[in-house]
Order: C-alpha cells, then structure tokens, then sequence
C-alpha cells in the first residue's frame, strides 16, 4: 500500500517545487479528480468523468484502442478502494488515476493502463489476483502481480545488497512492470509535502539511489528529469533556490538568443525544402544546474536546447548538413547516436552551432518516432505481444530491442543476480554499473558493436562479446594494433579479441584489477570461486581454509576481540587471525593417494552428502552436493569424482551470525560457542550497518554430530536473529 493512504483527517503540508513542464497539456488538479471521483461510476455505457482526461491522453497516442477494459478497471478501482484516503486528503482513487494519467501521456497501451489502474487492488482492497485475471485476462494480472512484489520491497533498506536483487526478481520479464512502479513514485514525489521532512529525505534519497537511475536506463526521459528535480528540491533546497533564481532572470530578459536561433534554422531549412519542426526545449533544473557549476557565469542559450523534428531518418542528416553548411558549427559537440544508439533505445543526433556574439546553441536532430521513444523509452513501444518484430524495434536495428519487454541490460541484471557468488558483490558490482555517467560505444570487426562504460578495457569488451568463453582470452588487437587486455578503450575504438583454442583455458587473477562491469566481474570471480590457486593446495586429506572476508578497514593487524571483556561488537571490526587448519579425512574413491581437500564456497563438514572435482595438480575439490558450483560445473560437462567421508571425529566449519547491535553482544556469543565445546579458529565482526551486525566464525568441533546443537545455541543469544553455514567465495 502506498504510504500516502491515511484517514480524511490528515493536514496536507507544503507542496514540493517540481521542474518546469515540457508537454502544453496542464498538470491535473487533484482536487478535480478527487470530485469526480466521490461521484462514482457514470451510467451504464459511458466511461466515468474521473478518467476522462486518461482517455483523451490514450486517444492521443491510440486512436483505435479498445477503452472497455479501462472503463472496467476505473469501476473495480473505484469501488475497492473507495473509504480510502491520502493524506493531502483526496479519495485514494484519485492516485491510481494520476499514475494512469502520466502512463497515458506517455504513450502506454491499454494493457498496461488498466494494470496501472488496478495496480495498488490486490496490496491495499478485497480484490485477489485471481479476480483481476478472471476479469482482465493473465496479461494484466501478471503485471498487477509485480507491481505488488515490487511494493513489498523493502526500499527504506536500499542501501542493503538484497534489495535491488529482490527488486529485478519481482520485475520478472517484463519491464512495464518497473513502468508502472516509475509512475507510482512520480506521483508520490509530487504529493510528497504532506510528509515529514525527515521521511521526504529518506524517499528522495531512494529515488536518487535507485530508481533515477532505472529510468534511466528504460530510457524514460521525461519521467527521470521530473524525479531529478524534485529530488533535487527536496535534498538540495538551497541550490534548487539558486537555480529557480537563475531560471526566473534569465525569463525576465527582453532578448532570447535560443529564440533567434531558432528563427534562423526555420529559414535555413525552408530554404533548403526541408520539413522540420524547431522547438525550444527548457532544460529541467538539475541540467541547469549542472551547467552552472560546468560553465560558470549561464548566458541566454544554455538555458535551453534546440530540437529539431523530422519525419524520415535520411532527414535528420539532410538538416545537420544545412546546418553545419549555413551556420558555424562547434564540430566537438558533434554526436551520432542514429547510426549507433544508446543502450536505452535513445536515438538523436547531437550537434551545436555558434554565432558572432560567442553564444552557442546546443542541437538536437530526431524523427518524430525517435522523440517518442526518448521521451517514454520503453513505454513508446508499446504491447510487445502485438504486432511484428519489425515494428517492436522501430527506431533503429539494436539486437537487444528484439523484446522491449526485457532490454539486454535487464537481461545482463537478472543474470548476474544468479551468477554473482554473493549479495555483497552482486550489490558492488550493480551499483558501480548504474554510477556510469557515460556510457562508450566500441566496434566490433564483424561490424558489430559493444556498448561499455567510460573506462572499459579489453577485458570488459572480451566478456561483453563472448560471455565466459571469454576466460579463453588471449590478448586483443585495438584499431589493429596488438594491445594488452588492461589497454583502456575509448568511445569508437574497434577491437577485435584473440580468442585461445584450449578448452581448458583460465582467466589470470590479474583480470580482476582491469575489469570494470559486472559481467566480467562477476564471471571472473566465479571462476576463481571454484578453481583455487595453486598455492592454496595442500595434501591428501588437508581441507581449504576458507579465508573469511575480511571486513571494510580491518587489516591483517586488527586487534583480536577478547571474549568477556565486554567490547561492544559497534565498535571497530574485531579478527581472530586464522590458525592453522587440521582437515576432515576424505578417500577420493578408485584413486589411492589422490589428494584431497574441501571447498571453501560451502565449507562441507563431516556427514554432509558430498562429491568431488579434479583440479590441477591431481587434487580432488570436495563440495557439498547441494553447492551451486556443483551444478554449475556439471552444466559446464565437468566429471564429478566419486569422495567419501573417512574419519569424522574432529570437523572445522564456518557459520556466519546475524545480530541486531547490543553491547556484549560478541562476549555472549563466543561464551556460548565455547559451553558447546567449540574452539574458535578465526573470527571476524564487520562494522555495523543500520545497527546490524555479521559474525563470520570458523570453528573447530570435536564431532560433527555437535554442529546442529551448537547452532541453535548461538541463535538462542539475545539479539541474534539467524545463523547459517557461509557460503565463502575467493577474493582477487
């Protein structure tokens, strides 16, 4: 359920300063909506006047659209939520039908706004699922059902690694799912006045974090700019002021360079029998403000863009030719995002032209269908389960818009959601990846191309082409010249991999020093997980330790914790270093003498169903069954080896404890581990996060059998809520 829905009674506070809008179609009054929908469903036939203004906005777009359903869909919602109320005091309804309102704008179909209508139903009303797609069909049902996983994210917590996991997972396949999440929070960030200043900070603080950053990359520009300013407003009040000043002088000035300039394009492309549209486009607050602290002192034409619309590709050059033939161009502003689109379906060229008096004029030169689509992004593209392939990838030919519904990026996402050997570096990786500002375009000799962040290398590229086969990489040739795999691209480079024919070929752990995305990361770290070092093998029957990760600011001189002391674990990171590592005997079955030893990714203990995996050197890796390395090295055509537990007397296992923060908490606990008879190899206590805390214990036991007893010892400590086997994985 939205946080806005409360009782009549609440007192609507100051409303949030949003960005100046770009479409001529006034913002509608909620007040206006609340009115008409108190009123309740029109008569039998007649759409209802509270979604009047949603029709004319669908209409717009879909002249031919079949308005039953959302007829239906108002009638449901209205019905179900009706008692309910926002805080600003509106009837609830009136929030699904703004959410629609700006989704309909957009360009969305009428699948999606009818989910929309019905999306906050199932989480706040009566209405099941089953109802909605017994009344709306498996499609809308889908979607309302992810939108309802998407709210039951805790996004209060999105700095936590689980988070943004939780948040693609619910996505599922389809992103008009996320659309419609998109339009909820833009809607909330409108009303958000009615909270409290400390709860406006913390929703403008995830909207900034997260979710500006997935309209990013669906490529819904006109939805991210408005949550950039009113984030902005919210988390920078005294630069939204300085800007707002600056937009409000720069009005007041009786000359209008962006004017003129685009009064003298008009008359070079008439001239020139060229239709286009040139528009002025403001730029929102954040860009201003941006380009004030860039340029310093703002003149009259960098407080806006020129845009201009065309109706056929071949256009969009015809017009940068008469321009850069009759005006003067600023040749580095030069852009050609046509012939090599943006991973986030945005097409345009991009150029700037100067005059005598020094100004300069920034350009932007695009289809119809291209603005569209940069404007809604994913949105514009409409059902993806009508219509031909050829039609869902208009705008341009991009092997990753075959399905609009799961773009490559979300593809790459939720497969390194699977791949990533823990939460903590799957979070890392992630949040690197949505940082990137800039994003570089390299070719390919088969005349393809890899889009890669600012600062990529050859190891980067060698994953994004080729996945894991990339481990088989031998070096690279950069704009035909033999290059190292650390050689860092640059936007247009052409790169072709040197691809080894060994099937048993391995990445180098120097790798990860030169790989910059999450992809090759990720693959990267995965295979180091199952495949150790050399100098980490030991004897037949010796077991891996499984060096557990070392917190943020400890080092391998951090003062070890004494227990009893009464040390609280808020305090800095404590570790135990490691001693050494007596092992478990395991017998490699038909190999006498073969060694031996356990795999540090699931650390597997005495009694544990087991198997095993040769490596180098003749030793024998032993998992736990259940391990996902097992599968993923099975998958990969692998051979398992037969293992087999010898003596099980004595066990070394690692278990990592969740706690709240309390002081004695790490006194009570290794008090409690040693009544079980559990002598503390290694420890190590991370600092805590949101007065949470992680134990990682490597712990020696007289028996196997003691390991179940002494875990449910540990849970029993005050303030301990869960304890488990780790789940280790090597580091670079």
């Amino acid at each position: 359920m939205s946080a806005e829905a409360t009782n009549p009674a609440a007192t609507p506070g100051p409303v949030v300063p949003s960005a100046p809008r770009r479409r001529s179609r006034p913002r509608i009054d909620l007040r206006r909506l609340g009115r008409a929908a108190l009123l309740g469903p029109a008569s039998r036939g007649r759409l209802p006047d509270a979604i009047g203004h949603v029709v004319e906005a669908h209409r717009a777009h879909h002249p031919d659209a079949d308005l039953e359903p959302l007829h239906r869909a108002y009638v449901l919602a209205e019905s179900s939520h009706r008692g309910q109320m926002r805080k600003s005091g509106e009837p609830y309804i009136t929030h699904p039908l703004a959410v629609t309102l700006i989704l309909a704008e957009l360009g969305a179909e009428t699948t999606a706004l009818t989910a929309s209508l019905l999306h906050d139903t199932v989480e706040d009303t009566d209405v099941t699922l089953d109802q909605v797609g017994e009344q709306f069909g498996a499609e809308v049902r889908y979607l309302v059902d992810g939108v309802t996983k998407l709210e039951k994210v805790d996004y209060g917590a999105a700095a936590e690694p689980e988070t943004f996991r939780k948040m693609l997972v619910a996505t599922g396949n389809d992103v008009r799912v996320m659309s419609i999440k998109l339009a909820d929070r833009l809607h909330n960030m409108r009303t958000l006045g009615v909270m409290r200043p400390e709860k406006q900070e913390r929703i403008a603080k995830v909207t900034r974090d997260v979710l500006i950053p997935l309209a990013e990359r669906l490529g819904v520009q006109a939805l991210k700019t408005e949550l950039e300013d009113l984030v902005f407003a919210i988390l920078h009040p005294e630069e939204y002021e300085h800007t707002r000043e600056l937009i409000v002088d720069n009005a007041s000035r009786a000359d209008d360079p962006l004017a003129e300039f685009a009064e003298a394009m008009r008359t070079v492309l008439r001239d020139a029998d060229i239709q286009a549209e040139v528009l002025i486009r403001p730029r929102h607050f954040v860009s201003v403000h941006r380009a004030s602290r860039k340029r310093g002192r703002m003149r009259g034409a960098d407080f806006g863009r020129l845009l201009v619309l065309v109706n056929e590709d071949a256009d969009c050059y015809a017009v940068l030719g008469e321009l850069h033939t009759c005006m003067t161009p600023v040749v580095s502003e030069f852009k050609d995002f046509i012939a090599v689109p943006k991973f986030n379906l945005y097409q345009s060229l991009h150029t700037a032209v100067a005059r005598e008096d020094g100004q300069v004029a920034e350009v932007l030169i695009r289809t119809h269908q291209m603005h569209k689509v940069a404007e809604a992004g994913v949105i514009a593209l409409g059902n993806p389960y009508t219509g031909s392939a050829e039609e869902q990838t208009r705008g341009g030919a991009d092997e990753e818009r075959v399905d609009p519904t799961r773009p490559g990026w979300l593809s790459r996402l939720l497969d390194w959601q699977e791949a990533a050997p823990d939460p903590d570096t799957f979070w890392s990786t992630l949040r690197e990846d949505l940082a990137q500002d800039r994003e570089i375009t390299v070719f390919r000799p088969d005349g393809g191309t890899l889009g890669l962040p600012d600062g990529a290398t050859c190891v980067d590229a060698a994953y994004a082409q080729y996945g894991e086969d990339a481990h088989a990489c031998i070096g690279a040739r950069v704009n035909g010249r033999l290059a190292t795999l650390s050689t860092v691209l640059k936007d247009g480079d052409t790169v072709q991999l040197l691809m080894g024919q060994d099937p048993a070929s391995e990445p180098s752990r120097e790798w990860l020093e030169h790989a910059h995305t999450p992809a090759a990361r990720i693959a990267i770290q995965r295979w180091l997980a199952t495949h150790p070092a050399p100098t980490e093998q030991v004897g037949p029957g010796a077991a891996e330790d499984p060096a557990p990760a070392r917190p943020t600011g400890a080092t391998a001189g951090s003062a070890a914790h004494t227990p009893g002391t009464g040390t609280s674990a808020e305090s800095a990171p404590a570790t135990v270093p490691p001693a050494p590592r007596p092992g478990a005997a395991v017998t490699v079955v038909g190999r006498p003498g073969a060694g031996a030893r356990l795999a540090g990714c699931c650390t597997p203990v005495p009694l544990d169903d087991i198997t095993g995996f040769a490596v180098r050197g003749g030793v024998v890796t032993v998992h736990r069954t259940e391990c996902a390395a097992v599968a993923r090295m099975a998958g990969a055509g692998r051979a398992e080896v037969d293992v087999s537990w010898g003596d099980t007397t004595g066990c070394r296992v690692t278990l990592v404890a969740e706690s709240f923060g309390r002081p004695h908490l790490l006194a009570d606990l290794t008090e409690a581990m040693a009544l079980e008879g559990a002598e503390i190899v290694s420890a190590t206590v991370e600092p805590p996060t949101e007065q949470r805390v992680r134990h990682t214990y490597t712990v020696q036991l007289p028996d196997a059998g003691h390991l179940p007893t002494l875990m449910r010892a540990m849970r029993n400590v005050p303030g301990v809520y869960d304890v488990g086997r780790a789940q280790h994985h090597a580091q670079a």
